[in-house]
C-alpha cells in the first residue's frame, strides 16, 4: 500500500521550487521591506480548505516533511535541482514577507500547496526568469524522499491558467507501480511571486489542477488588488481587525 506521508515528502521536494522563488537569498537580505505586502496580507491571499471544497484539510506547514530534512532532495536537471536544493538553507526574514499553505484532500490525495513571497521588483523579475529558464531546460528530475524511496519524474512544460506566459510544468512518475503526477505553476502579482503545487497519485488529469490554480490566481488578484502578470505593486490593504 502506498502511504500519503512518504509521498508527501516527495511532493514537498517537488514544490520546493515554489519556496526557491524569492527565498533562496532571504538569509542575506538586509534592507527593510518597503511598499511590500506584509506576511499577514500574503496569508490572507492564500487558498483555504473552503476555497477548494469538501474533503480538504489545511496541514500545518511546520509539521510536514520539508526538503530541508534532506540536504539534496533533487538530482538531474541541474538548474532546477540547484534551486530546490538551495531551499534547504533558506529562511524568511522581515525584509522578504512570505506565507505558504498545504491543503490535503481525502487520504492526502490530491495535495495542493501555495507559496506567496513579496520582494523587490527587480529581484522578483530575476527570480521568475531563473525559475522559468529552469523549467524550460528540465526534462527529467529525481526526488529523494529521505527514505529508500526515490522517484524519477519526466518534466513537461504546460499552461495551467489563462496566461500563456506563466511558467508551469507537469511531472509524471511511478512509485512501486503507482502512477504519480504533479503540476507546478509560477505567477507574478506586481511585487508578489506565487508558486502553486498540485500532486496526485493514481491519476494524471490536469483538469482539477488547472481549476485550483485558477482559483488561487483569482483569490490573490482580489485580495492584493493587482492582476496576474502585472509588474504594478499590489494596492489592496487589509481591513483593520481582519482575521488572517
Amino acid at each position: 500500500m502506498l502511504h500519503p506521508r512518504p509521498l508527501h515528502a516527495l511532493t514537498a521536494a517537488a514544490v520546493a521550487a515554489a519556496v526557491a522563488l524569492g527565498t533562496a537569498g532571504l538569509a542575506a537580505a538586509a534592507a527593510p521591506a518597503q511598499d511590500l505586502p506584509s506576511a499577514d496580507q500574503l496569508k490572507a491571499a492564500l487558498l483555504t480548505a473552503d476555497d477548494l471544497g469538501p474533503g480538504y484539510t489545511a496541514i500545518p506547514v511546520t509539521s510536514s516533511p520539508t526538503p530541508g530534512e534532506n540536504p539534496s532532495p533533487a538530482s538531474g536537471c541541474d538548474a532546477l535541482s540547484a534551486l530546490i536544493n538551495e531551499q534547504a538553507d533558506a529562511f524568511p526574514t522581515p525584509a522578504t514577507p512570505h506565507a505558504e499553505v498545504e491543503l490535503d484532500g481525502p487520504d492526502g490525495n490530491p495535495m495542493v500547496t501555495e507559496s506567496l513571497t513579496a520582494e523587490d521588483p527587480g529581484k522578483l523579475t530575476s527570480d521568475v526568469n531563473t525559475v522559468t529558464d529552469a523549467f524550460r531546460t528540465c526534462h527529467q528530475i529525481t526526488f529523494d524522499a529521505g527514505t529508500s524511496d526515490s522517484v524519477t519524474f519526466s518534466v513537461t512544460p504546460v499552461t495551467l491558467g489563462d496566461r500563456q506566459d506563466a511558467p508551469a510544468v507537469r511531472l509524471d512518475g511511478t512509485l512501486d507501480g503507482v502512477q504519480l503526477n504533479a503540476y507546478i505553476g509560477i505567477e507574478r502579482f506586481g511585487t508578489v511571486g506565487m508558486v502553486f503545487g498540485f500532486f496526485q497519485r493514481e491519476g494524471s488529469s490536469s483538469q482539477l489542477a488547472s481549476m485550483q490554480y485558477r482559483t488561487a490566481v483569482a483569490k490573490t488578484e482580489h485580495t492584493l488588488g493587482t492582476t496576474a502578470g502585472s509588474t504594478t505593486p499590489p494596492t489592496a490593504t487589509l481591513t483593520p481587525g481582519l482575521a488572517v
